[in-house]
C-alpha cells in the first residue's frame, strides 16, 4: 500500500536533518517517497543557512563570515551527516584495498588522511565560492547558498534511483538503494533545474544561465562519483549519499561563483 505524502516528507526530514520530526514508517514505500522529497529538506536547510548568513552580513559581519556560517548551518543541521559521508567515502576510495575491505574501513569511527584532506579542500571550497557570492551581492549569495543544498538533496535523489544497488545488505544505503523509479528522478531532476533557473531569472539574464548550468554541472558531477563507487564498491552506501550530496553542493557552489 503507498503512504500518504507526509510519510515520505517524515522519511526525508527525518533521515536527512536533525529536525524534531519521527519517522513513522521505515519500508520501501515511505524510503521511495522520502528520497523524492528530498530537495525539500535542501529548501529548508538552505533557506535557514542563507538568513544566518544574511543576518551577519547586514550586521556588518563581512561576507567571509557571512559564508562561513552558509557553510555552517547545513553541516549543524544534519549533525555533519554528509561531510561524515563525504570523508568516510574518500577514506574508502583512497585506501585502494578490495571492496569488502574498502567498505570496512568506510564503517570504522575514524577519519583516516584521505578523509582529513578531502574535508579540508571541500569546506575550504565551499566558503571560498560563498565568500565571493555574498561579496558580489546579498542576494546572489543567498541564492547559492539554497541552490547549492537543495542540489545536493537532489543528487540524493538521483542515487537513490532503480538499477543503482546497496554495497552492503543493511545500513541507509540498502533502505534507499533502488526504491525510485528512474522516471520519477528524472522528473523531479528537471522541475528543481527549472526552478533553480526561474530564480536565477530574479538577478538577472546571465543568472538564469548561470544557476541551470550549475545545477546540472553538480549532478554531473555526483553521478560521475556514483558510477565509480558502484564500480569500486559494488553499490552505494550512507557513506556515498553523503560524498554525493557534498560534491554537489560544492560544484554548484563553485560554478556560481565564476563570471
Amino acid at each position: 500500500m503507498t503512504p500518504p505524502p507526509a510519510h515520505g516528507l517524515r522519511f526525508a526530514f527525518g533521515t536527512l536533518s536533525v529536525l524534531p520530526v519521527r519517522v513513522e514508517r521505515w519500508d520501501r514505500d515511505a524510503a521511495r517517497g522520502g528520497m523524492l522529497c528530498a530537495p525539500l529538506v535542501g529548501v529548508v536547510l538552505g533557506c535557514g543557512a542563507a538568513a544566518l548568513a544574511l543576518a551577519l552580513l547586514f550586521l556588518g559581519a563581512g561576507p567571509l563570515l557571512a559564508a562561513v556560517a552558509a557553510a555552517a548551518v547545513p553541516a549543524v543541521l544534519t549533525r555533519g551527516l554528509h561531510l561524515d559521508g563525504l570523508a568516510d567515502t574518500a577514506d574508502g576510495l583512497g585506501s585502494g584495498k578490495p571492496a569488502e575491505d574498502a567498505l570496512r574501513i568506510m564503517k570504522q569511527s575514524d577519519i583516516g588522511p584521505f578523509g582529513v584532506i578531502t574535508l579540508l579542500f571541500v569546506l575550504l571550497t565551499q566558503v571560498a565560492a560563498l565568500a565571493r557570492l555574498y561579496d558580489d551581492s546579498w542576494a546572489r549569495g543567498a541564492l547559492a547558498t539554497v541552490a547549492a543544498a537543495v542540489t545536493a538533496r537532489l543528487a540524493l535523489t538521483l542515487a537513490a534511483r532503480t538499477g543503482v544497488p546497496p554495497a552492503r545488505p543493511e545500513g541507509l544505503g540498502a533502505a534507499v538503494a533502488g526504491v525510485v523509479p528512474a522516471r520519477a528522478a528524472a522528473g523531479v531532476a528537471l522541475a528543481v533545474t527549472a526552478v533553480a533557473a526561474a530564480a536565477g531569472a530574479l538577478l538577472g539574464t546571465d543568472d538564469v544561465v548561470r544557476t541551470g548550468v550549475a545545477v546540472l554541472a553538480a549532478l554531473g558531477c555526483a553521478e560521475l562519483l556514483l558510477r565509480h563507487c558502484v564500480r569500486r564498491f559494488g553499490g552505494v552506501t550512507g557513506d556515498v549519499f553523503g560524498g554525493l550530496a557534498e560534491t554537489a553542493a560544492t560544484t554548484a557552489l563553485v560554478v556560481l561563483s565564476l563570471g
